[in-house]
């Protein structure tokens, strides 16, 4: 029998979940395909679904390959809503660097790393001691939060309009200044907020929104 080639010794899970979330985040998942993967890999998809089924598994591994390292037992005795600011933050930027990441979160929630990520939001809103009650609906607010806040996020850095348009400063300025000319009887509230919008912080306004919810878990 003849040597196998280097090439295909060197093949192996890891290297093949890796590339792939290489893809995802340069171009999503509507561009991960076996065939553009075997390009990057320099190898063949038939080599390829010798360690990975199909699609489906693939985003399962690289989702669970980016979520599973940050999302480590808490240290004992820390204040819950801590754990849950910490956790959020580390999403938040998580999510920045791979954006496709909250899609695959919310598509499948019983994938094990996502499993892992609702326990570890969960176990620490189960620590601040809500209601029995009050438990499912605390914790997915929180979780459904995160990501959604974290993936409007991501999607506003690389949109079309960010890429080529004006910087995020000269377009939220635009967007106030727009404001300042609309009826303020009709439009109270924009009117009120123009100027904080045009200088607010993203990462600030996401964990300010998160003591909002925190606040009214404790309230209950």
């Amino acid at each position: 029998m003849p040597p196998r080639s280097r090439r295909t010794d060197a093949l192996s899970r890891d290297r093949i979940v890796d590339a792939a979330i290489d893809l995802l985040d340069d171009s999503g998942a509507d561009a991960l395909t076996f065939r553009a993967l075997g390009g990057a890999l320099n190898t063949g998809s038939g080599a390829i679904y010798h360690h990975i089924a199909g699609k489906d598994e693939l985003l399962a591994a690289a989702t669970d390959a980016v979520l599973r390292p940050i999302l480590a037992a808490p240290a004992g005795g820390r204040d819950p809503r801590e754990t849950i600011r910490g956790l959020a933050l580390t999403l938040f930027d998580t999510i920045d660097a791979h954006p496709w990441l909250a899609t695959q979160v919310m598509a499948d929630p019983g994938r094990p790393a996502n499993l892992l990520l609702s326990e570890r939001i969960g176990g620490a809103v189960l620590a601040m001691g809500p209601p029995e009650d009050a438990l499912f609906d605390a914790a997915t607010a929180i979780v459904g939060y995160v990501l959604g806040s974290a993936a409007q996020n991501a999607a506003n850095a690389r949109s079309d309009l960010a890429r080529s348009g004006p910087s995020r400063e000269e377009l939220l300025g635009g967007v106030a200044a727009r404001i300042g000319q609309l009826d303020p009887d009709e439009f109270p509230y924009l009117r009120r907020i123009a100027a904080t919008m045009a200088d607010h912080d993203d990462r600030a306004q996401f964990l300010a929104g998160l003591d909002l919810l925190l606040a009214g878990i404790d309230a209950l």
